[in-house]
Parts: C-alpha cells; structure tokens; sequence
C-alpha cells in the first residue's frame, strides 16, 4: 500500500477523534509545565512506513519501537541512530482486509529482562495476526493467534514478567497471553473497552494491582483491578474528556500519566483526580503522538504523523522536579 493511501485511510479513522477532540474540555496549554529540554532527538522516514507506534525502553535507553506501516521493529540508540531489528512477513493479499485501517501494522511492544521482545502484529489474515516473539539472535516467531478480525492494539507485561495484556481496539477485548505463548484467554470484554465508531481499548499498562487501558473513540482512562486467580473486576473511570487518547505512562508521581493524544496532537498530564493539562503540541514537534514512556527523568514520546504526513519522529524531554 502506498504511503498516500495510508494517510487516507488514517485520515479517515481519526477525523471522527479529531471532531470530539474540538468539543472536548481543553485544559490550559502548557500550565505548570513540567517538562524541560524539549527537543526532536531522531526523524523517521515516512516513505519507508517508519510511523512509529509504540515504544518500550532498553536498560542502555535504546528505544525499542514499531514501525506500523514498515511491520519493522527499530532500535533507536540514545544518538538518534536507528537500526531494523526485525522486519514481520508480509500477508499474501497485502492485508486489505485488516479491520478499519487496511494494511498490516505493527503495533504495541514489550520486553522481558531477559532480552526478549513480544510485539503485536495485525494483518486481516489468520496465519500471521496475533503477539510475536523476537530473541536475539532468532528470526521472529508467532508464539499466540489472535483474532483477524480484531486490531491487537496495546501490550502491557504484568509485575512477575509472566502473562502479557493485550487490548483489541475493535473487539473490545483485554486478551491475556503467557510469555511462553499459548491460546489467548479473554480477560475482559466490558463494554467500557468497546469503539463507538473507529477504535477502542488502546493503551495498556500494569501498575498497582491493575491493568490501566486507554479509550480512544470514549476518551477515558480506566482502571480494571486485577482480582485474584488473574480475574478481571469492574473498570473503573479515572479520566475522562479525551478524545484521541492513545498510549500512556506514568511519571512515577502516584498514579499521574503523560498520555499522547493522537488526532488532537497533544501530550497531557493526567492527575490522579482525573485533571488533565497540555504539557506538549505541536509546536513542539509533536505529529500525531502515539505513545509515551519513561525512565527516571527522561521523557520519549513517538509521532506517527499518520495524518500530518511530514515529520515522524522521536521528540525527548526532562520531566521536571523528578528525583
């Protein structure tokens, strides 16, 4: 698929976030901000399908990050140089028949102490859709199969490194996997996790006896307690008012969350009473952000630029007073 085609068809699936995006409650932009250096550290090449999806961290600070359009897995080096680690099979029909978008993506990323990387894969298609494995030194292994039909979106690693969450933003779904693959279980399908039009369930992580998942049609973040036997409670609404919201971290400050918001071109902070604040637009570089993490006080947040169509990028920043 072209890269025009591409951006048409994400234009399309982000117009309706964009359009609730403008009606939702803004908070004041950059108030208090609590980041400092705020920088563009690596450029990524959009005709290559270098849109960046997700992004998890290496002990060295090389980023591991998806390619969503390239199905490639990247290594960013803390100097901005990237390197493919790995690059996913093509499906036989091109993937025109993955749900909402209509091309194969690489989408959310996690990695155990070990070395091991799982990456999600969705591609229409029943023979490849679904989490992969990649270790060092190996080829990359489909190790669980998810749905065609869905869109495995976000890939949260529980506390013990054992099981992995998965969040389908079509089927509404929270899968779990162990890390040595198997049949995915549904762990919930509340209807809170549901699209209202395009995507759903999105980002996902664990923290405090919970998994935490973003909604991106509903704008919300949730909160769904992990009961014991790894059951799935009640989610809970901890944000809301958030049209677009995509991946998320924590800033290690209780529960507070830098969170991208993708179609309004945003990155929030998120306080644990449910307050937001813009602490990043575009005009920091921002091009529709996907995703956020950190370490300590360094900040990375990744721009896909699925519909601005120019500069797909890594930006850095300091998160200010952090110890």
């Amino acid at each position: 698929m072209s890269q025009r085609s591409i951006k048409i068809t994400m234009s399309a699936v982000l117009l309706a976030a964009a359009t609730l995006a403008s009606t939702a409650p803004a908070g004041a932009a950059h108030g208090g901000e609590p980041l400092t250096d705020v920088r563009v550290a690596t450029h990524f090449d959009l005709a290559a399908g270098q849109m960046p999806e997700n992004i998890t961290l290496l002990p060295d600070g090389t980023a591991a990050v998806t390619f969503a359009a390239g199905r490639q897995v990247a290594l960013v080096s803390p100097g901005g140089g990237t390197r493919i680690l790995a690059t996913l099979p093509a499906p036989a029909d091109g993937g025109v028949h993955t749900p909402v978008l209509g091309f194969p993506l690489t989408t959310g990323i996690a990695r155990t102490p070990d070395g091991t990387v799982y990456v999600l894969y969705a591609t229409g298609t029943a023979d490849l859709t679904g989490l992969w494995r990649l270790r060092p030194g190996q080829d990359p292994q489909r190790i669980a199969a998810l749905p065609a039909d869905g869109l495995p979106n976000g890939l949260a690693l529980d506390a013990h490194g054992r099981t992995l969450y998965i969040t389908d933003s079509v089927l509404g779904t929270v899968w779990t996997v162990p890390t040595t693959g198997g049949t995915p279980t549904a762990w919930s399908t509340a209807s809170e996790l549901a699209p209202t039009g395009f995507l759903g369930a999105n980002g996902a992580k664990v923290r405090g006896g919970a998994l935490w998942v973003t909604n991106l049609d509903r704008g919300t973040l949730l909160r769904i307690p992990i009961r014991s036997g790894n059951r799935a409670g009640a989610p809970q609404v901890k944000a809301s008012g958030m049209a677009g919201i995509d991946d998320f971290a924590f800033t290690g400050r209780g529960n507070e969350v830098l969170a991208a918001l993708n179609a309004p071109n945003t990155v929030v902070r998120i306080r644990p009473d449910g307050t937001s604040t813009t602490v990043l637009d575009a005009a920091d570089g921002l091009q529709n952000p996907t995703s956020v993490a950190l370490r300590g006080k360094d900040v990375y947040v990744l721009s896909a630029a699925y519909t601005t169509a120019a500069d797909p990028n890594l930006l850095r920043a300091h998160l200010r007073g952090h110890r």
